[in-house]
C-alpha cells in the first residue's frame, strides 16, 4: 500500500478537523473516537518530526552564518 505524501500544513488541518468533530460531536461513539485518537496521534507525531528536521535545518544554517 503506498503511502501518500502528507505536509505539515495537512497534518495541522487534519488535526483541526478531527478535534472540531470531537468537540461537535454530542453522541459518544467509542469506536470512532478510539479511531479519531489513533490518526491524530500519528498526525502529530508527524508534525512533531517535521518541526524537529526544520529546527535542525535552521540551527545547521545559523551556524553556517556564524562561520
Amino acid at each position: 500500500m503506498a503511502k501518500l505524501k502528507l505536509t505539515y500544513t495537512e497534518a495541522v488541518a487534519e488535526l483541526e478537523q478531527i478535534l472540531a468533530e470531537l468537540e461537535s460531536n454530542s453522541e459518544i461513539n467509542m469506536d470512532l473516537i478510539a479511531e479519531k485518537v489513533k490518526r491524530a496521534a500519528v498526525l502529530m507525531e508527524f508534525c512533531k518530526k517535521q518541526l524537529h528536521e526544520l529546527d535542525e535545518e535552521l540551527e545547521k544554517m545559523m551556524a553556517d552564518l556564524e562561520s
